[in-house]
């Protein structure tokens, strides 16, 4: 039994500094020009591939 009771004050203790820190909400950062460039050429790509793809099938 006092065995029992001493894991228990040991399990408490080390759960206790365990405990998580309060959660904080990352900000969002503007999106730069960089960025804008690469998705636009995404997009463009993106586009070019469903043209060529409706391209091929409407050969067939």
């Amino acid at each position: 039994m006092r065995y029992i009771f001493s894991s228990l004050s040991l399990c408490v203790v080390s759960a206790a500094s365990a405990l998580a820190g309060q959660f904080d909400r990352p900000i969002p950062q503007a999106q730069s020009a960089t960025a804008e460039f690469w998705y636009a050429l995404a997009c463009l790509s993106l586009i070019a591939a469903m043209v060529a793809v409706q391209w091929l099938v409407s050969r067939r």
